[in-house]
C-alpha cells in the first residue's frame, strides 16, 4: 500500500500506515523462520517489528543509517523506463504460531514530497516445490487461506538525491476473516492451469543498468519485467517466472521477473478486474499499455502521463529475447504467468547459462527454447530419456514444463531426488 501523509513531526512529514488486513494463503514453515507468537487458531497475535539493520542478498539499493532505512545513491531505477528510483528490503519469512489471515503494518516515516513507501506481504504456498509464495500483495489486499507463514517487502520510492526515511515497520497478525462474494469471484483464477495472454512484447537492453530488484544487467541476460511488483522476484531468485512463447518463432522462454515495466508499475494485467492493482475497469489480461495505445484509453497516456508509443506489456532481457524466443524485433507473444497456477514446481539451477528446452525427453530431440538460470517452472509429467548429469547428479528423468516443451530433471531442484510428477 502507499503510505499515507499524517502529521508533521520534528519538521518533516511522517508517515503512518492505516490498519489494514490481508488474508494469507495457506503455508507451512519456513527452514529457520524468525519465530513470531500468536493467541490459537484464528485468534489475534502479538505485534513483530522488522529488523531494518540487517540486509542480505533479498535487499537492493538501501541502506540503514541513523537509525533509519533509506535509498542508497546505487538505487536503481523504480521501473522500466520510469524516472524514479527504488530500494527494497525484504524481512526473512516469519513463522506464526497459529495460522492467520490478516496483517496489519503501522509504519512510521519521514517522505519528502515525491517518494513514498510501500509495504507488501505475501504467504507460502503448501506442497508447490520449494520457492512457491502467493503474489505480493499491499498489505490489505485479501487472498485466499490463512498462512502460518509469511514474509515482508518495504520499498522506497524516491527520485535522484531524495529519499524517504523508514524508522519502524510494525506487524501485526489478526483474526481470520470470512471473504464476502465479491472478494471470492475478485480472487477467482486458474487453479490447475497458469494465467496466459496474448501480451506485445519488447526488448529491454539497458546492459549495465540495474533492475527494480537490484540486479546489474548483463549482455544476453534472462529475465523479463512486469508492469507491476506484485510478481517481482528478489535478484537471484524466480519465485515469479513466466514462459513467453512466439508464435513467429515456435520457440518458448522460461525466465525470471526481475524488473518493473514497461510504461507502469501497478498494472497487474494478469490478474482479474476485482484484484487488480489498478485500473480495474480494463479486462484480465489487457495490459493498459496496450488498451492506451490501440483504444486511446486514459488519453492515450501511462500512469505516469506519458504518450504510451507501443503496446508493450511485457519487457524481455537480450538473452530471453534474442537467444530464448528468438525474436529479432517486437512481436506479439503468449505470456504464461507460472506462479498463477498449481502443480510441483522446480527451480531451474545452472552454473549460469540458460538450459535448453527441447521438444521431448531427449538431448536428440530439437532444440525449441531456453529456461533461464533460477526460473520456477511447473513440472507437468515425466518421463525417461537421455541420461544427463547435471547440477543435481545424474539421470534419466526429463520434466515437461510446457506444451512439447522439455528439461533434464538433472538441472532442476524439485525438492526431491524421486519425480514430483505422474508419468506423462
Amino acid at each position: 500500500m502507499l503510505i499515507q501523509v499524517g502529521r508533521a513531526r520534528r519538521g518533516a512529514m511522517l508517515l503512518t500506515a492505516t490498519t489494514c488486513a490481508l488474508a494469507i494463503a495457506s503455508g507451512t514453515a519456513a527452514a529457520d523462520p524468525a519465530p513470531g507468537t500468536g493467541s490459537g487458531p484464528g485468534g489475534s497475535a502479538a505485534a513483530w517489528s522488522v529488523d531494518l539493520t540487517v540486509l542480505d542478498a533479498d535487499d537492493a539499493g538501501v541502506r540503514h543509517e541513523a537509525g533509519t532505512l533509506r535509498l542508497d545513491p546505487t538505487a536503481g531505477r523504480a521501473g522500466s523506463g520510469t524516472p524514479a528510483v527504488s530500494g527494497q528490503l525484504v524481512a526473512e519469512p516469519t513463522s506464526l504460531a497459529s495460522p492467520t489471515s490478516v496483517v496489519a503494518a503501522d509504519v512510521d516515516a519521514a517522505a519528502p514530497a515525491g517518494t513514498s513507501v510501500l509495504v507488501d506481504v505475501r504467504g507460502r504456498l503448501p506442497g508447490q516445490g520449494p520457492g512457491s509464495w502467493t503474489e505480493w500483495i499491499p498489505a490489505g489486499s485479501p487472498l485466499p487461506e490463512p498462512s502460518g507463514t509469511v514474509q515482508v517487502r518495504v520499498t522506497l520510492v524516491g527520485e535522484a538525491g531524495v529519499s524517504p526515511a523508514v524508522r519502524t515497520v510494525t506487524l501485526t497478525p489478526g483474526p481470520r476473516r470470512s471473504r464476502s462474494l465479491q472478494e471470492a469471484e475478485a480472487e477467482a483464477a486458474p487453479t490447475s492451469g497458469a494465467a496466459s495472454y496474448r501480451v506485445f512484447a519488447t526488448r529491454e537492453g539497458l546492459v549495465g543498468g540495474t533492475t527494480a530488484n537490484g540486479h546489474v544487467i548483463t549482455p544476453r541476460d534472462h529475465f523479463v519485467a512486469l508492469p507491476s511488483r506484485r510478481g517481482l522476484s528478489s535478484n537471484g531468485s524466480g519465485s515469479y517466472s513466466v514462459r513467453v512463447c512466439a508464435p513467429s518463432t515456435g520457440r518458448c522462454a522460461y525466465a525470471p521477473v526481475w524488473d518493473v515495466g514497461p510504461w507502469n508499475t501497478t498494472d497487474d494485467h494478469w490478474n482479474p478486474p476485482g484484484a487488480r492493482q489498478s485500473w480495474a475497469d480494463l479486462p484480465q489480461g489487457r495490459p493498459q499499455a496496450q488498451a492506451a495505445h490501440q483504444d486511446g484509453y486514459n488519453g492515450g497516456l501511462d500512469g505516469f502521463g506519458r504518450r504510451v508509443a507501443n503496446p508493450a506489456g511485457i519487457d524481455l532481457g537480450d538473452g530471453t529475447f534474442w537467444d530464448g524466443v528468438g525474436l529479432t524485433g517486437n512481436a506479439w507473444t503468449t505470456v504464461t504467468y507460472l506462479w498463477t497456477g498449481s502443480g510441483p514446481r522446480g527451480i531451474v539451477r545452472t552454473s549460469g547459462a540458460p538450459l535448453t528446452v527441447r521438444s521431448g525427453p531427449g538431448t536428440g530431440r530439437a532444440a525449441v527454447g531456453q529456461a533461464g538460470n533460477h526460473a520456477n517452472v511447473v513440472v507437468e509429467c515425466t518421463a525417461r530419456g537421455t541420461t544427463v548429469t547435471g547440477t543435481f547428479g545424474t539421470s534419466s528423468v526429463w520434466n515437461r514444463i510446457g506444451p512439447g516443451n522439455w528439461v533434464a530433471d538433472a538441472y532442476v531442484d524439485t525438492g526431491s531426488s524421486a519425480p514430483v510428477a505422474p508419468a506423462c
